[in-house]
């Protein structure tokens, strides 16, 4: 760890280094997997940020262009901020085998991140209890932050130990691979930093060759436009057409260049009952998702990740899927049942999935 310096009137209310070791066991006995503490310098990551954005690979993520350097610059986020206390929760869920779901394309395929209940709300709340605990040992400020505001949340992991970057761009571990979840408290304590962590990815590229739409277009770069993650998460309105036929039967989301990490061999299954399978969407139907009203979407999705993406990008992201499916009366007659009363977006997909079994039957 560094030597850090301060006060001896900060020296003398608080221990750092004795605080800083309590506050990985307070960590461990909330459900974290690892703790690190960073400084924030994070100059290196900068111009890497801005080549990132001048290409335009974030699409229509606009607020990563408008935060734009802030997120390499924690002080300017939260003025007074000295130290990041990053953490990593694993998740992954006690599922139907992803290659399996993967196979069968009478299937959805939904990240496995997503199949409980959003981590957002998971992770803020046991963040918020280390943050209390913190602040009743040494009074300090503190805001707590769970991919909630313009964090490099990757590279302060790297910077603090908890892994590094693999060429995915994810943060990956030796010893737990890269199915965890990340959060951050940014405070002004002088806390001891723990030392980087070293690269292990050397010349391996399956995650690279595995990505369906080639969105890794280099080593630790990806071009979120052609991510299936991007498209199924975040796009709004119209998949483009030429990409369509490379998500297959994934509607929320994309594993394929985790799955293919040797580094995953490691990982744990999640011990979180938050993170459990809801609704078997692990291994449901396309067909059955496809036939849910805008009610049963909203009631079968609170609390979970997938809410967010509303009813219309859920409806449009199965009709691509059953456009990938193989044919047959039942797909047929569930995607003609939308070609009225749904939205021009959501017809649009419908067209081009039905126009798939039509040129291939």
């Amino acid at each position: 760890m560094d030597h850090v310096h301060f006060s001896a009137e900060t020296e003398g209310a608080v221990d750092c280094s004795a605080l800083a070791d309590d506050i990985r066991q307070w960590a461990r006995d909330l459900g974290f997997g690892a703790l690190s503490i960073s400084d924030v310098d994070l100059g290196d990551a900068e111009p890497g940020l801005e080549r990132w954005l001048a290409a335009g690979f974030h699409g229509e993520m606009h607020y990563m262009a408008r935060h734009g350097l802030k997120r390499a610059r924690p002080a300017e986020l939260v003025p007074g901020t000295i130290r990041v206390i990053s953490v990593r929760m694993n998740y992954w869920p006690n599922a139907e085998p992803a290659g399996a779901v993967l196979a069968d394309r009478s299937l959805a395929y939904v990240s496995r991140y997503a199949l409980g209940r959003d981590y957002h709300k998971v992770l803020r709340a046991r963040l918020q209890k280390l943050a209390d605990r913190i602040v009743a040992r040494a009074p300090s400020a503190h805001r707590v932050f769970v991919d909630s505001a313009p964090v490099l949340e990757v590279e302060l992991g790297v910077k603090g130990g908890l892994g590094w970057r693999g060429k995915h761009t994810l943060l990956i571990d030796r010893a737990a691979g890269s199915y965890f979840f990340l959060g951050e408290i940014f405070t002004d304590l002088p806390l001891p930093t723990d030392p980087g962590a070293s690269a292990h990815c050397g010349s391996c590229t399956s995650c690279m060759t595995a990505c369906p739409t080639g969105a890794i277009v280099a080593p630790y770069r990806v071009d979120a436009r052609r991510c299936i993650s991007y498209l199924t998460i975040e796009l709004e309105g119209v998949i483009p057409e030429d990409l369509r036929p490379l998500l297959g039967n994934r509607i929320y989301g994309c594993d394929d260049c985790q799955l293919v990490c040797p580094w995953n061999r490691f990982a744990q299954r999640s011990v979180e009952r938050d993170f459990e399978v809801r609704h078997g969407l692990d291994c449901a139907s396309l067909v059955s998702l496809f036939a849910w009203s805008e009610d049963e979407f909203l009631a079968r999705t609170a609390g979970s990740p997938i809410h967010r993406i509303g009813y219309e990008r859920w409806i449009r992201n199965i009709a691509v899927a059953l456009g990938n499916a193989e044919g047959g009366p039942e797909v047929i007659e569930a995607l003609r049942a939308r070609e009225e009363g749904s939205s021009a977006v959501v017809r649009e997909h419908v067209q081009w999935a039905l126009a798939q079994h039509v040129r291939g039957g």
